[in-house]
């Protein structure tokens, strides 16, 4: 456990000492003028962007995931096309950063090949400068790993639905809509909410890929805090950028507290 334990203090407890202890310093006196900042219209308007395109993906991507892997659920155990589509779903969750924005620039950029290819047939598509709002291109990029994610998630809920519940239900008369509304949907529903939780943390927690997409105007927190430590305009506001990073450390450990009681109560129902 020795290797767990350094791994864990290095890149886990001790810069989370060093975001709380900046927080509230400043010019090596304690202070409350950096948490007073996470109340300036640019942060609060950064945060809720944060929170809304977050939102967002983690309900498409949850509802898209949890079809997907129900129809995965259904294919053969041992077939082809179930390892298939799991294994790459594994890869497509993880598939992030600045390699999949450069993806999206290739395929929907001003020069991107869909955006030449429509051209050549006389549909224009405003040269892909919709990628770069975080609005409307963010929200398609990222639910590019949500979806992934929400099926690799979500499909041992789904596999732990026992045949004998819904035979049970058939034999006493039931319907295919009664038996979701009754059995399968409330013995999924802590499984759905805790990924759909997990979804959110992701997307709220992304630095990387909207880093490259969102090069002006910082919507987004992450871009915010970023920006405290690299901008050549604005200086001296390091220690900001913790406060907020401190605000989205709260906000996910909130998210995570939920999840875990979630998935706690949902455990029972996958016990055989």
């Amino acid at each position: 456990m020795v290797p767990f334990f350094a791994y864990v203090t290095v890149f886990l407890l001790i810069p989370a000492l060093v975001v709380v202890i900046g927080a509230f310093v400043s010019g090596g006196r304690p202070t409350l003028g950096n948490i007073r900042a996470l109340g300036q219209p640019a942060v609060t308007s950064a945060l809720w962007h944060s929170v809304v395109l977050s939102a967002v993906t983690a309900v498409v991507g949850a509802v898209l995931g949890a079809v997907l892997a129900y129809a995965v659920s259904t294919a053969s155990p041992r077939g082809v096309l179930k390892r298939f589509l799991t294994s790459l779903c594994g890869v497509l969750a993880q598939f992030g950063g600045v390699t999949l924005a450069f993806a999206f620039l290739a395929t929907f950029g001003a020069t991107g090949f869909l955006t030449r290819a429509l051209a050549t047939v006389g549909v224009q598509s405003g040269g892909g400068l919709w990628l770069y709002e975080w609005d409307k291109g963010l929200m398609l990029v990222y639910l590019y790993f949500q979806v992934p994610l929400m099926l690799i998630v979500f499909l041992p809920a789904v596999e732990g639905l026992r045949p004998q519940w819904r035979e049970a239900t058939e034999t006493l008369g039931g319907s295919t809509a009664l038996y979701w509304r009754r059995v399968g949907g409330p013995i999924l529903l802590p499984s759905f909410i805790g990924a759909l939780l997990l979804l959110f943390t992701n997307a709220f927690s992304a630095y990387a890929t909207a880093a490259a997409l969102v090069s002006q105007g910082s919507p987004l927190l992450p871009l915010q805090i970023g920006g405290t430590f690299t901008s050549e305009v604005i200086l001296g506001r390091e220690n900001v950028g913790k406060a907020m990073a401190l605000a989205m450390v709260v906000v996910v450990a909130l998210v995570m507290t939920a999840y875990a009681v979630l998935d706690r109560r949902a455990s029972r129902w996958l016990v055989r």
